[in-house]
């Protein structure tokens, strides 16, 4: 599932820890310059450097590549994707406090982009995070807002990909950076506490799913209004899984 690139700018815009500088992102042949070393980036991380080129996550850089092909080290002590970044089949580009370190699993492409992982200095172990660039910053979002990685199993799934959906009716599945005020608009932890709001249709109707219980994949609509408790009594049931039914829209969706 690709990213919207929207909604990403809006996620990195509105995330307190995520930094970036305006007027810095790299030219298309400083990005070449730096895969003719690498081989070939992942889209979203591609976009990423196009648009931004340096930032860093809670003061830490994220890796970036030459301003201006073959004019040196980048600016501000960016840390430059050459090959001390390259190890086997990961290409390391953010490292945190926590003396743990955040690469592509170059082994494990799909569909233009590749797995994030992380590996802790201190265990040697190596976990999977997320399934591209653009999931590493939606699931780091996720986890700094206290989160968890998503409410429930669907939606950390989606946003290990994407931090959102725009649906072909106008709505959005929720990213992490705006899940909290829209629940709290719809006053769900008050008034339906066993589910989430995970987005809006294009009429303002409200999208949920079970933050508990065993069926925590199937989503429904409910009609703009207070809520009454549980909310499959007062829905309509859209399908018994998020990903079928955004599968099943008619026209494109943004992701």
């Amino acid at each position: 599932m690709r990213a919207d690139p929207e909604l990403l700018r809006d996620l990195i815009a509105t995330t307190p820890g995520i930094v970036t500088w305006p007027g810095r992102g790299r030219p298309e042949a400083a990005i070449r310059s730096a895969e003719s070393v690498t081989g070939p980036l992942p889209r979203s991380y591609r976009w990423w450097l196009a648009a931004y080129g340096e930032g860093s996550l809670r003061g830490r850089p994220i890796a970036t590549v030459d301003p201006v092909p073959g004019l040196g080290e980048p600016p501000l002590g960016e840390p430059g994707l050459t090959e001390e970044w390259s190890g086997g089949d990961r290409l390391w580009f953010h490292e945190d406090d926590d003396h743990e370190r955040y690469g592509f699993a170059l082994d494990r492409a799909a569909d233009g982009e590749w797995p994030v992982v992380v590996h802790s200095r201190v265990t040697d172990e190596e976990q999977p995070v997320a399934d591209s660039f653009a999931g590493f910053l939606t699931v780091w979002t996720a986890l700094a807002a206290g989160l968890r990685e998503g409410p429930n199993p669907a939606v950390a799934r989606l946003w290990r990909a994407t931090p959102g959906v725009r649906l072909p009716d106008g709505g959005t599945l929720l990213g992490p950076h705006t899940f909290r005020a829209r629940n709290d608009a719809w006053e769900v932890r008050t008034y339906a506490p066993h589910w989430v709001l995970v987005g809006e249709d294009g009429g303002g109707a409200g999208l949920f799913m079970r933050r508990h219980g065993r069926d925590r994949s199937s989503l429904y609509r409910l009609a703009p209004g207070p809520l009454r408790g549980e909310v499959a009594d007062h829905g309509e049931l859209l399908g018994p899984d998020l990903f079928d039914w955004l599968d099943r829209l008619p026209g494109p969706v943004s992701s």
